[in-house]
């Protein structure tokens, strides 16, 4: 069964290196905020297939924290916008 997870776990991280490239060349700040959710969201979803691959149930806190992390991202982010778009 663990090797079968294997093989979304290397999609996964091909997915996020392809979404890394869109961060670094995002053509504004929103598209690279959204490309950085995404990549966050590839990340957690790696994480969590991994830990029965490695047996490491840590990696479930680890994907939980960075999820926490993600919106605390995006809440910031939109409010630093909202705030640099009022005169």
């Amino acid at each position: 069964m663990s090797e079968l997870l294997a093989i979304p776990a290397l999609i996964l991280l091909l997915t996020l290196g392809a979404g890394l490239v869109r961060v670094v060349i995002g053509p504004t700040p929103t598209d690279r905020l959204m490309a950085a959710q995404l990549t966050g969201t590839t990340g957690i979803a790696t994480l969590l297939v991994l830990a029965p691959v490695l047996r490491a149930p840590a990696l479930v806190d680890v994907a939980l924290v960075f999820a926490l992390l993600a919106a605390v991202a995006a809440a910031a982010f939109t409010r630093q916008r909202r705030s640099a778009e009022e005169p």
